[in-house]
């Protein structure tokens, strides 16, 4: 049986100005300059402030604490809301928002322009004198090189898809003499279908002498001991000193394991990293900026609100004339909610580093990584009274210039341990101790992780074996084994 009641319920939901506040304070400086633009492109009803002509009239980082607490730069008197007509008009941006996640957000980044890794491939063996049919089987064998320079397809498999997909037949022998003329192309070790064949191709291109012939013998005769570093067993399979060795290994180590990464020319994403902080020491206290980028003088066009004037002074007020005005109306308050959340944004940047500068005092007045207390996101987020999640938004994708180097906001944070002595420690100061006893160990006799445990135990960080692993891994550090040096 169907029966209609009233429900009163309840509930929390994020308005579209709220949800385009979240973007905007996830934005980084350039992505905000170019939402900025955009803005400015679409309103006509907002405009720059008067120093907006010139692009150099901000500094760098020009906005400091009291600048903020008694910031005019951005203008609002300009709207009078009571002059507005009416209330019942939806503004232009609450029909334009979404209630997209900030993960759906489309994100581009610029290309660098350049001649691709397999055309410049291509132009250097068009200088070879080929006939038709291995010129075209050379050419698929180039176009099968992945970025890192390799062929990782079996000569079998290449061989159907030249029959299939190229209508050539051929044998396997000849797409292998095909691969030898593809190997010399430049750079050297291009072409190769593992590690091995890759160093074995750059040492027969080099000028020969005994560390070099030393070193080629060992990559062709002797690669798996040497990959699993057995240098007694290197030793006298090649008969030779400890000293002549060591000359060989050194050779195989200035090798490129990835050809293809060296091509300068390749197409990479070019990436630009514009800090949004900078963080100075001034007679021994820190000082903390807001890049002037992020706080653009705006203010809501005159004219418009002129317009809105001259309507109300008006006494015939036609139909055409309340279309216009309506238009009007929505843009101001367009422009008027862009400014304010500008506003809010800045403020929200400043507030979250501000704290973060504050809990990591020591660290930045020394630059020593040992000195970073343990921080998650509440930490920060309780302190400055706001969520979880806007603090994450400001530190997953903003950057700060220290007198240490320009750092990742999110690399502040860190889970934490507790020591011998019952402190809260960070994970980072564990791991940037461990990464030290690893650099000023003996490399003949390099530690297990065993050992490196009771190190770390005997510092005062009692961590379990597995954990020195995974904090090891983290470093991208081999295990002993591999550590190992003659």
């Amino acid at each position: 049986m169907l029966k209609q009641y009233l429900q009163f319920k309840q509930s929390q939901k994020l308005s579209p100005q709220q949800i385009q506040l979240m973007k905007m304070i996830q934005l980084p400086t350039q992505a905000f300059e170019q939402r900025l633009t955009q803005e400015l492109e679409e309103n006509p009803a907002l405009e720059r402030g008067k120093d907006s002509d010139n692009d150099t009239g901000l500094d760098e980082f020009d906005n400091s604490q009291d600048e903020f607490e008694d910031s005019e730069s951005i203008n609002t008197e300009d709207i009078n809301i009571d002059e507005y007509l009416s209330d019942d008009a939806v503004p232009d941006y609450r029909t334009h928002s979404n209630n997209y996640s900030p993960d759906d957000e489309e994100k581009t980044m610029p290309y660098a322009a350049g001649t691709s890794f397999t055309q410049h491939l291509l132009n250097q063996l068009h200088t070879f004198s080929l006939s038709d049919e291995d010129d075209d089987i050379a050419e698929f064998l180039v176009g099968s090189i992945d970025e890192s320079g390799y062929i990782r397809r079996d000569l079998s498999d290449i061989m159907d898809d030249l029959a299939f997909t190229q209508n050539i037949y051929t044998t396997e022998d000849n797409i292998l003499k095909m691969l030898r003329v593809v190997q010399q192309l430049d750079p050297a070790g291009v072409g190769a279908r593992n590690l091995q064949e890759c160093l074995s191709i750059q040492l027969h291109r080099k000028e020969q002498s005994p560390k070099v012939a030393l070193a080629t013998a060992i990559i062709d005769q002797g690669f798996e001991q040497f990959t699993k570093k057995h240098y007694s067993k290197l030793l006298q399979k090649f008969s030779c000193s400890e000293e002549e060795l060591k000359l060989g290994i050194e050779e195989i180590e200035r090798l490129n394991p990835k050809p293809g990464g060296s091509y300068a020319g390749n197409n990479k994403i070019a990436e630009h990293i514009v800090p949004d902080f900078a963080i100075r020491i001034v007679d021994g206290e820190l000082e903390l900026t807001l890049n002037g980028r992020n706080a653009p003088e705006l203010h809501v066009s005159r004219t418009y609100n002129d317009m809105l004037k001259g309507y109300k002074d008006s006494k015939e007020k036609s139909k055409s004339q309340k279309d216009a005005v309506q238009f009007i109306k929505q843009k101001l308050d367009a422009a008027k909610w862009f400014i304010e959340a500008i506003k809010q944004r800045q403020q929200t940047l400043f507030y979250t580093m501000s704290s973060i500068m504050n809990y990591q005092k020591e660290y930045f007045l020394t630059g020593d990584e040992r000195k970073l207390k343990p921080m998650i996101l509440k930490d920060i987020a309780d302190e400055i009274e706001m969520d979880v999640s806007t603090v994450s938004r400001v530190a997953s994708s903003k950057y700060v210039d220290t007198p240490y180097g320009t750092k990742l906001i999110k690399e502040f944070f860190s889970e934490s341990m507790t020591n011998d002595q019952g402190e809260e420690v960070s994970t980072k100061e564990i791991k940037k101790i461990l990464e030290t006893v690893i650099e000023e160990e003996d490399k003949r006799k390099p530690l297990t992780d065993e050992k490196l445990a009771t190190i770390l135990k005997a510092k005062g960080y009692p961590i379990a074996r597995r954990t020195v692993a995974k904090y090891r891994e983290q470093l991208d550090l081999p295990v002993a084994r591999l550590r190992k040096k003659i």
